[in-house]
C-alpha cells in the first residue's frame, strides 16, 4: 500500500516538473517573439542574414529554459535497446530529427550550434538511432523550428518519440496546457503592469508578494466553494444529486 502510495506520488512529482519545464519554454519562446517585435520595429532594412544568423537572433535566448535546462546536460547517453519496438522508435525519431535539419539546410555542426549543444555527437547518435531523443531536446527544436505555434509540435513528437515523457503529460492533462499558459501569463501580467515593484526594496517585494499568496489562497478558497455549490445545485435539480443516493 505504501509503495503504491510512494510510486503515485513519484509520478505527480514528475508531472509537476515536465509540466513546469514545458511551461518555462513556452514562456520564453513568448518572450522572444516580444523581443523580435521590439527590434524589427522601425528598424532600418538590412542586407538578408543566413539562417543560423537568424535562428541566433530570434531563438538564442529562447533556447535557455530556466535553471532546470539552461546550464545542464541533455541527458540523452546511450539508449539500451531492449527490444524492437524502442529500436524503430529511436530509428523513426532520427530520420525524423534529420528531415528537419536537411529541410532548414543545416550541417551538423549548425544545428548543434543552433540548439546550444556542445558538440554535434548528441546529434549524430540521435540520427543514427543510438541515442533517444529527450524531452528537453524536443523543447529546444520547439523554439528552435515551431516557435511560433510550438504546443502541437512538442505534443506530436513527444507522443511519437517519448512515450514515457507522453504518459506523464497525458495522464496530468496536457490539452489543458494552452490555457495553463495563458493564466500564467495573466499573473505575470499583472507584476509587469506596476513599475513601483521594481522599485521595491526586497524586504518590500516579500512583504508584497506574501500579503499577494495569502490573498490569492483566500480568493481561491472561496471561488472552489462557490463552484462546489454551484455543481451539487445543479446536479440536485437535474435530479443528479449523488449526496441524496448515500
Amino acid at each position: 500500500m505504501t509503495s503504491r502510495k510512494d510510486e503515485s506520488k513519484f509520478s505527480q512529482q514528475n508531472a509537476r516538473e515536465i509540466r513546469d519545464m514545458l511551461l518555462d519554454a513556452l514562456h520564453a519562446m513568448k518572450s522572444m517573439e516580444k523581443v523580435e517585435a521590439i527590434e524589427t520595429s522601425g528598424a532600418p532594412e538590412k542586407a538578408p542574414e543566413g539562417l543560423v544568423d537568424r535562428i541566433y537572433q530570434l531563438t538564442g535566448s529562447a533556447l535557455r529554459f530556466g535553471a532546470r535546462a539552461t546550464d545542464t546536460s541533455l541527458r540523452l547517453g546511450r539508449a539500451l535497446i531492449n527490444s524492437q519496438e524502442q529500436l524503430r522508435a529511436m530509428l523513426l525519431a532520427g530520420q525524423s530529427l534529420k528531415d528537419i535539419r536537411e529541410v532548414a539546410g543545416l550541417t551538423l555542426t549548425e544545428m548543434s550550434e543552433a540548439l546550444n549543444l556542445r558538440d554535434k555527437s548528441v546529434l549524430e547518435a540521435i540520427e543514427n538511432g543510438t541515442a533517444s531523443l529527450s524531452f528537453e531536446l524536443i523543447l529546444r527544436l520547439a523554439a528552435l523550428i515551431a516557435r511560433n505555434d510550438p504546443i502541437p509540435f512538442i505534443m506530436r513528437t513527444t507522443r511519437n518519440y517519448n512515450p514515457e515523457v507522453w504518459k506523464v503529460l497525458n495522464d496530468w492533462g496536457v490539452g489543458r496546457l494552452p490555457l495553463q499558459f495563458e493564466r500564467e501569463r495573466e499573473f505575470i501580467n499583472i507584476f509587469r503592469r506596476h513599475d513601483d515593484a521594481r522599485n521595491l526594496s526586497d524586504e518590500g517585494f516579500r512583504r508584497v508578494l506574501e500579503f499577494t499568496r495569502q490573498s490569492f489562497e483566500m480568493s481561491l478558497h472561496f471561488v472552489e466553494e462557490q463552484e462546489l455549490e454551484v455543481r451539487r445545485l445543479k446536479a440536485h435539480y437535474e435530479g443528479k444529486d449523488d449526496t441524496s443516493t448515500k
